[in-house]
């Protein structure tokens, strides 16, 4: 028997259509193998692919799966394939909203995290989440082997902050870098920096600028995720959580709301805005549907 998924394209903290990081979302497929997934994830080639499906536990209202190209499971909240699923299910009529936030939860694996949208005069306004309290992870004394694993010179990785795994729901590497012209030409090493990463128990590796091209922004990203088979990234809201927490620590950045430019560099400009206050990170964003389908299988 053949069937077809219903299938939109969500461009997740994009300033304009086409920008942001480009995300597929599957209308069900609970009853889909694992295996199967996988290769509908394969097939969309996106950075992530989720999975909207009925939710398996009773304090929550839907659980996503989400898969990279390579099969690869993700996990954790306040990622652009969670942010961009919640805001598809809201502009498809799929929740009941009202003025201001109306809290929801979402299932992933075998934990549940809260969620706002946010609507008013019954326009969508924007997708909050909440992320895990920070947790710092190791650091990187020396970073002449991280500097060739990115192209670059042992000297443009500033120490205005710690080269440092930081987590709040992934570990990502956070990696000062002295302007945005050399976040610019990393060219990255993905053998390399697998291993480095393995080493010091990161994911993903979050480079950073703080000299940012769009107004009341912060810093200027880039993300590199070898581990997943992710060559690079336009917008990755669970390393822009992990940052805003990092320069809120080292006294680089306020309380507050904290804006990150990634994309730039893949013509795909994202604004990322997180709110960290007293060891709370949220990350807050917006979507595009931009297209919809069918698959058969």
């Amino acid at each position: 028997m053949s069937r077809t998924i219903p299938f939109h394209f969500v461009d997740v903290f994009a300033v304009e259509p086409l920008t942001g990081n480009s995300l597929a979302v599957v209308d069900g497929g609970d009853e889909l193998a694992l295996e199967l997934m996988q290769n509908i994830a394969r097939e969309f080639n996106q950075s992530e692919t989720t999975f909207v499906l009925p939710a398996t536990r009773a304090d929550a209202d839907w659980k996503l799966r989400s898969f990279t190209p390579k099969g690869v499971e993700v996990f954790g909240a306040g990622g652009h394939n969670t942010l961009g699923a919640w805001w598809w299910l809201a502009a498809a009529g799929r929740l009941e909203l009202g003025d201001g936030p109306t809290w929801f939860h979402q299932q992933i694996g075998d934990l549940v995290h809260p969620l706002a949208i946010w609507q008013s005069q019954g326009k969508l306004e924007k997708v909050v989440m909440r992320q895990e309290a920070p947790v710092a992870g190791r650091q990187i004394s020396n970073p002449g082997a991280l500097a060739a694993a990115l192209g670059l010179n042992t000297e443009e990785i500033t120490d205005v902050l710690p080269c440092q795994v930081v987590s709040t729901g992934a570990a990502h590497l956070l990696v000062p870098i002295r302007d945005r012209q050399a976040v610019d030409r990393i060219s990255p090493d993905a053998k390399q920096l697998f291993d480095l990463l393995n080493e010091v128990g990161g994911e993903g590796c979050y480079v950073f600028s703080l000299d940012p091209l769009q107004r009341g922004t912060t810093a200027y990203a880039r993300f590199f995720n070898p581990t997943v088979g992710i060559a690079e990234d336009p917008a990755t809201g669970t390393a822009a959580g992990p940052l805003a927490a990092h320069l809120v620590a080292h006294g680089v950045a306020q309380p507050g709301v904290i804006k990150v430019e990634q994309g730039t560099a893949l013509g795909r400009t994202s604004i990322i805005e997180v709110d960290v206050d007293a060891g709370s990170v949220s990350v807050c964003g917006r979507g595009i549907v931009v297209a919809s389908g069918a698959f058969s299988i």
